[in-house]
């Protein structure tokens, strides 16, 4: 499963490449914005895509917003990293279309197993 991931801290970047290559089925590639992503995406596809929410313009909800607008990368899952998991994130990351919003600081060991979850594979 390829899954791209987007966030501005280079050290979340490591940790989620280390953390979700714990799964072998997941081949993860990450970036430090949404634009790199939306391009690679756009160039590679991938099966999964996850986004921290408050990264710098464009930030995880326009990002998210640009790959669902798009016809050939509409149907792609969207997972939210953020460090706020109130109602009020959960609202925005649910009307743009994520399947989720999973709350930073995360879990390395179990990262990967929480991903496969809300991603049903």
């Amino acid at each position: 499963m390829r899954l791209l991931c987007a966030d501005d801290d280079p050290d979340i970047r490591t940790i989620l490449t280390l953390a979700l290559r714990l799964d072998p089925r997941f081949d993860v590639e990450t970036f430090a914005s949404g634009t790199d992503l939306l391009t690679a995406v756009r160039q590679t596809g991938a099966d999964a895509v996850l986004l921290d929410v408050q990264m710098p313009d464009p930030d995880g909800l326009a990002t998210c917003r640009a790959l669902k607008a798009d016809p050939v990368t509409a149907q792609i899952p969207v997972v939210f990293l953020s460090a706020s998991t109130a109602p009020a994130v959960l609202a925005q990351t649910t009307a743009v279309g994520a399947v989720a919003c999973l709350e930073k600081p995360f879990d390395p060991l179990t990262l990967a197993g929480t991903v496969k979850r809300v991603l049903a594979c």
